[in-house]
């Protein structure tokens, strides 16, 4: 199971991880084409300011020489003006006062240093992530998503997942600084965390049919999914666990129906309680659960028609079932196989009598698990088992942590 999911999804992280590292070369590339141009640039201005800086030294020396004169007479003229107000305290009080400006001008002084100090580590982690990160923009995200969202439709994984896994995605990617060659684990840790959420945790069936007696059960599904066979293997998990359970054949529409849970019956050693093709299916599922009561079974297990969910009268049908036997328990059986078909199937379903749970058979023979990923989140029902085979024992308890090993992503 999940082998050929497995290998679509390996395929497209790797696609993710070279499409996230071309616009990383091109950068590079443009990075050192400005940088030597910068160095050019100084090395032909340099030998230009070399000369006149010689000049300007010598003429700075001669003109304070002649200077001097001038700065001794207007020494002189302040000092007579000043000899007549020789009383000037406002001026020694002012600069009294001056060393309070100094003050005022020394707490400035540290605020450009904590600034400083601010902006230097700033200005470096930038440089640095330009060598080593990346910032992933939402145009840059969606192509590269391109490939992964190929890879889950093709393995028939809900669209509904899909947009799940894509906003977990993205929230790691876009806009963040990604470092070099961790663009694949980022990816990798996302869907496996994606993945995880998608499953309702299930209750342990044999336990929940031990809190009441009898325990009812109803199970539904279309044309063709396995509900008979399964109903056999689950009546086989309940012997098994010390509980007896009695079948009841309320599929009075199908030709063989009957006489196919008769067989599973015969070799389980378990009652089957039957009317005629075309009774009401109604009262074969009410006659089981008085069985049941009348001889101290533990378990009744409802078989019922497949039915699609355009065909209303079927549809009817099934919700006189639920209303009649009110069912403790009702459990959605589908093809692992058919994919996308299945949610939708386990949708309707879902909206006619509101299910309970789900059981997917032949997931032993599904390569891609699109269903088997998708199914409960969007239905948000657990799933109780999954198919494994034809034998009686073939019937697994579903665990996600057997899903993400088996992905291995």
């Amino acid at each position: 199971m999940f082998g050929f999911l497995k290998d679509k999804l390996k395929k497209a992280v790797s696609s993710f991880t070279k499409k996230s590292e071309e616009p990383e070369e091109k950068e590079e590339v443009a990075e050192e084409k400005k940088e030597p141009e910068k160095e050019v640039a100084p090395e032909k201005e340099e030998p230009v300011v070399e000369e006149p800086k010689e000049e300007p030294k010598e003429e700075v020396k001669e003109e304070p020489k002649e200077v001097e004169p001038p700065k001794e007479e207007v020494k002189e003229e302040p000092k007579e003006e000043i000899k007549e107000p020789k009383e000037v305290p406002a001026p020694k009080e002012e600069v009294k006062e001056e060393p309070k400006v100094e003050e005022v001008k020394a707490a400035p002084k540290e605020e450009p240093k904590e600034e400083v100090k601010e902006d230097k580590p700033g200005f470096f982690s930038r440089l640095t992530q330009k060598v080593t990160k990346k910032n992933i923009s939402q145009e840059q995200f969606e192509d590269m998503f391109t490939d992964l969202e190929f890879a889950l439709l093709e393995n028939s994984v809900a669209m509904e997942v899909i947009e799940k896994i894509k906003e977990d995605l993205q929230v790691k990617i876009i806009d963040q600084p990604v470092a070099r060659g961790e663009v694949a684990t980022i990816v990798s840790d996302s869907l496996k965390k994606s993945i995880g959420e998608l499953f309702i945790k299930a209750d342990d069936l044999v336990a929940k049919a031990k809190t009441k007696k009898p325990y009812v059960i109803c199970f539904v599904g279309v044309n063709g999914s396995g509900k008979t066979t399964n109903i056999a293997k689950v009546a086989k998990k309940m012997l098994d666990n010390g509980l007896q359970p009695v079948l009841a054949a309320a599929d009075t529409f199908r030709a063989a129906a009957i006489d196919q849970l008769n067989v599973h019956g015969d070799k389980l050693g378990v009652k089957v309680i039957s009317h005629d093709y075309g009774a009401d299916a109604a009262a074969v599922a009410f006659d089981a659960i008085q069985h049941a009561k009348a001889t101290n079974k533990d378990v009744v297990l409802i078989d019922t028609a497949g039915r699609l969910h355009s065909n209303q009268n079927l549809m009817e049908e099934m919700k006189k079932i639920v209303r009649v036997a009110k069912p403790d328990l009702k459990i959605f059986v589908g093809e692992s196989i058919t994919g996308n078909d299945c949610v939708e199937q386990a949708k309707h379903f879902n909206d006619a009598i509101g299910v309970d749970g789900i059981i997917l058979s032949k997931a032993d023979v599904d390569e891609k698990g699109g269903a088997a990923i998708s199914i409960s989140y969007v239905t948000q029902k657990p799933i109780f088992f999954i198919g494994t085979g034809q034998t009686y024992d073939d019937l697994q308890p579903f665990n996600p942590e057997d899903v993400m090993e088996a992905l291995s992503i």
